[in-house]
């Protein structure tokens, strides 16, 4: 979805930094303001939690929605700096915690009662909605929040400098780690991966022809291909041909912007501040391909809006969410179209949102369609952390990629007996 302020949690990131429940004593990160009280609105409090967006205006266009609501009083708290995960979980589990938050489809919320049931107001209006979006956010049979953005992410390069390597795009693994050595002089590296590698995890996996879990919830991780998958990232990693140390993490366009990088792995968030910069000179593509029997994959991220079923206030907060997130269609066309690009889940705005209709935009709601991989709702930050460490341990550090695979693998049985018995 749309970029981060922070390095570790990524926006519309494909891996989420871990967190699991902090400390309540992180709280205080989050500024004195907890919004219990003042304002200006008659009736109820309500206290939304968003983490900060990097596309200018958001904030101001979250708190102008917010004040156009007249049954209650709606609070913001925008969190700013690294964790926001962590601060909302820490934030949940104390008398300050929000009645309204965003975050991703994540089981355990469901399964700890965390999350109120939205299937009643969501129902009416669910054929308008992208069947992955509503697939996501589903356990047995009742959807636990709405979709306000999708985030397809993938590879944006500048033309120029592939044209003057005599660079194809690359349609393979293979293929990106020889134009990265191709494109990479004393000034340029050839690509940027993000600062920590984490953003292409789950495309590498897709690319595999693997999954993160199969559809009966085993894990699906550990294939050959994935291994040999991590090996080629290895490679990558030591070649001196990867950004590694960029000033802003991969969700913020400034590394392709200012020519620090030819190719970087970024979201369609960043795309009008990338064509404001470098106009025609902007292409983009998949992951490419790894392995004989894989297949390009485009990670489809994003944010949902969910009410916090332990609060004080569950049915307001649940009008508040229908008002805007179902009613206000003028506004959730603003918030996925005006700051950064993002594709409404809302099928009827999708199909009327003119700025995604032709050129760059209109390609990346292509690969989004073709190439696509949605979360899965079983999939939780304790899975994330596992695969998180194996990535790292045999990518960043030298470590074996099949014994690492093993470990997560374990750790993942472990969560998903939890979870299913």
């Amino acid at each position: 979805m749309s970029a981060q302020s922070n390095n570790n949690w990524s926006r519309r990131s494909i891996f989420r930094a871990a967190a699991g429940m902090a400390a309540a004593g992180t709280l205080a990160a989050c500024g004195s303001n907890n919004g219990r009280g003042g304002g200006s609105g008659s009736g109820k409090q309500l206290v939304q939690y968003f983490h900060a967006y990097g596309e200018a205006g958001t904030e101001q266009a979250i708190k102008r929605y917010a004040k156009a609501y007249s049954k209650a009083n709606v609070t913001t708290n925008w969190i700013t700096g690294s964790n926001f995960e962590s601060k909302l979980f820490a934030a949940l589990l104390t008398k300050q915690a929000p009645d309204v938050f965003e975050f991703h489809p994540q089981i355990q919320l469901v399964k700890s009662g965390q999350v109120a049931d939205l299937t009643d107001i969501i129902d009416p209006v669910k054929d308008d909605f992208n069947p992955a979006d509503i697939k996501s956010h589903t356990v047995d049979g009742k959807i636990y929040g709405i979709r306000m953005i999708d985030d397809p992410q993938f590879f944006f390069y500048r033309k120029s400098m592939l044209e003057k390597a005599k660079v194809d795009v690359p349609t393979t693994l293979d293929e990106l780690i020889e134009a990265a050595a191709k494109l990479t002089t004393s000034k340029v590296k050839g690509l940027f991966l993000g600062n920590d590698l984490t953003p292409v995890i789950n495309p590498l996996i897709w690319s595999a022809g693997a999954d993160t879990l199969t559809a009966d919830n085993k894990p699906a991780f550990h294939t050959d291909s994935v291994v040999a998958g991590m090996k080629q990232l290895r490679q990558l990693f030591t070649s001196g041909n990867l950004l590694l140390d960029a000033p802003a993490d991969y969700w913020d366009p400034s590394a392709l912007d200012q020519g620090l990088c030819a190719i970087q792995f970024c979201g369609m968030w960043a795309m009008p501040v990338m064509q404001k910069a470098l106009g025609d000179d902007l292409g983009i593509f998949p992951f490419p391909k790894v392995g004989d029997n894989g297949k390009q994959s485009v990670y489809n991220g994003g944010w949902s809006m969910f009410v916090n079923a332990k609060g004080d206030n569950v049915e307001a907060a649940k009008e508040y969410v229908k008002w805007l997130w179902i009613d206000q269609k003028k506004y959730q066309e603003d918030w996925a179209t005006s700051y950064g690009f993002h594709i409404p889940p809302r099928t009827s705005i999708a199909q009327s949102a003119t700025k995604l209709k032709t050129g760059l935009p209109a390609e990346g709601v292509k690969l989004f369609n073709d190439f696509g991989h949605f979360d899965n709702i079983g999939w939780t930050q304790a899975m994330i952390t596992a695969l998180t460490d194996a990535f790292a341990n045999s990518v960043r550090k030298d470590g074996d990629p099949d014994a690492a695979l093993t470990t997560a693998e374990k750790k993942v049985n472990t969560e998903l007996k939890k979870l299913f018995g």
